[in-house]
């Protein structure tokens, strides 16, 4: 039989609960403090000297270097812990705090959720940035590698080390764009709703919205507290883009087990019985991570679709941790992603001989025919007779010809060569002009496109830093000058 002080309920929800939330929320729930104490002393809320104790105890409680307590049972959470020890602060019981005037735990809860989602999303995409800007790097730097393309694990076409990472480059600017809308989605304060109802009293939302950073108000204050679509697209975006990287960490394996690019050593690890083999298993973490993503997201979303619409702890409190631990997550992913490509370099990419006899050079020399009349369907076929009789690097004129009999008409001199250049040389698909392309000079193209983009959104991500930094200069000016009256 336990020991314990502790109602059951207390040791095995709330006490875990506060261990895991009191870190994050008890620095934001203070700040968010502040801003709504200064409004209510700005609105004739409550007298002066009531607002100047209560920031003077909220300064005393931002400055503390006291980690929080363990939990005890003599205050319910983490919104309970910043009474009491605020009150403690203030040097007065708790029956004499304004702090909660006009807020409940509600919107409280509500508006420190976005704080911290914003602020952790914030560092998410300066990691997505950042691997965008290593892919294109690399992408420009190795433009003219050729490699062989596959589809559906077979060898398909030519393309370049180059083409891959832009495409990757690609992805990574639609989702930084997808940050940068949730992040802005995310920044409207729910602050001011108080239940859910509102109050008579009057309050100024917008005030306290500008003191915390927020770029305005949810328009209505029913949403403000019940809503969890925010929440659900932290989850699920996160879940995109590591699946996305996932995808790409599968192919580098690939490449590196065929020895196309070099196996980056600070991202390995040595075998316990085989001194030769260092195992980029980092690429393997890459994948397990995009599935505890996926399996968070879900969490999110089963949550939320079991829960009322109203504010429900099913669709708010409870699913904070699943997202604080994917914003964790995803930061680490684009962290370690950006760190691989960085090093990565060609090492035996394959030869012509390779990519010829995979075949992967017999798109472009049906293409070739069709640049002579040859209607595609049969240059296609012309093609099929020729892999069937031998690789590539064995066609000859006579043999071409003969492989177009009964297909098309007889075949010039022009139309042969065209097709066995094609055929053989797989660098021709550096000289292609398709600006989507694999050709050098287009891969290097859309390099400075993507690199527009990602500085579009770096632009976004750096005015919403500054505002939060005037937020921050306002905040503690004002509460300074309250105080000192």
């Amino acid at each position: 039989m336990s020991t314990s002080p502790l109602t059951t309920y207390q040791r095995h929800h709330l006490a875990p609960t506060y261990d895991h939330h009191v870190g994050h929320l008890y620095p934001a729930m203070v700040r968010a403090s502040q801003a709504h104490v200064v409004m209510l002393t700005e609105q004739g809320l409550i007298p002066a000297e009531r607002g100047a104790r209560l920031l003077r105890g909220l300064a005393v409680l931002r400055a503390g270097t006291t980690p929080p307590p363990a939990y005890d049972g003599s205050f319910e959470d983490t919104y309970y812990l910043l009474e009491k020890r605020l009150a403690e602060a203030c040097g007065i019981p708790t029956a004499e705090l304004d702090v909660q005037l006009a807020r409940s735990r509600n919107d409280l809860d509500a508006g420190v959720f976005r704080m911290l989602l914003r602020d952790q999303l914030l560092g998410v995409l300066d990691r997505v940035l950042a691997t965008g800007r290593t892919a294109l790097d690399r992408a420009d730097r190795y433009a003219d590698v050729v490699i062989t393309g596959y589809t559906h694990r077979r060898p398909a076409q030519p393309t370049t080390i180059g083409h891959a990472l832009a495409g990757y480059a690609e992805a990574l600017a639609g989702e930084a764009t997808a940050y940068a809308d949730l992040i802005d989605q995310l920044n409207v304060s729910p602050l001011g709703s108080c239940a859910f109802a509102g109050t008579d009293l009057d309050i100024a939302p917008a005030r306290v919205a500008e003191l915390l950073g927020f770029a305005g108000l949810v328009t209505n204050s029913y949403e403000a507290v019940a809503g969890a679509d925010h929440l659900v697209r932290v989850g699920t975006l996160n879940a995109q883009a590591l699946a996305t990287g996932a995808r790409l960490a599968r192919t580098l394996m690939d490449w590196l087990s065929w020895q196309w690019v070099t196996t980056p050593g600070d991202f390995t690890q040595g075998s316990s019985i085989m001194p030769q083999k260092r195992n980029p298993v980092v690429l393997e973490h890459l994948v397990s991570y995009a599935g505890a993503a996926a399996a968070d997201a879900a969490s999110v979303l089963n949550n939320v679709g079991a829960a009322w619409w109203e504010d429900s702890n099913n669709a708010t409190t409870d699913v904070q941790v699943r997202l604080w631990e994917s914003n964790d997550r995803a930061e680490r992913f684009f962290a370690l992603v950006g760190g691989f490509l960085a090093e990565v370099e060609p090492l035996s990419p394959p030869s012509r001989e390779e990519i010829v006899a995979s075949g992967a050079t017999t798109t472009a020399a049906a293409d070739a025919l069709t640049r002579h009349g040859v209607p595609f369907r049969a240059a296609h076929s012309v093609v099929g007779r020729l892999v069937r009789a031998g690789g590539p690097d064995t066609w000859t004129a006579e043999g071409v010809r003969a492989a177009a009999e009964g297909l098309t008409g007889p075949l010039d001199d022009a139309a042969v060569a065209d097709l066995i250049a094609a055929a053989v040389r797989p660098d021709l698909v550096l000289n292609r002009a398709q600006v989507d392309g694999p050709g050098a000079a287009a891969v290097r193209a859309q390099v400075g496109t993507l690199r527009v983009a990602f500085e579009g959104v770096a632009d976004r991500l750096a005015a919403v830093r500054d505002r939060l930094r005037r937020a921050d200069d306002a905040l503690d000016a004002v509460a300074a000058e309250l105080v000192a009256r």
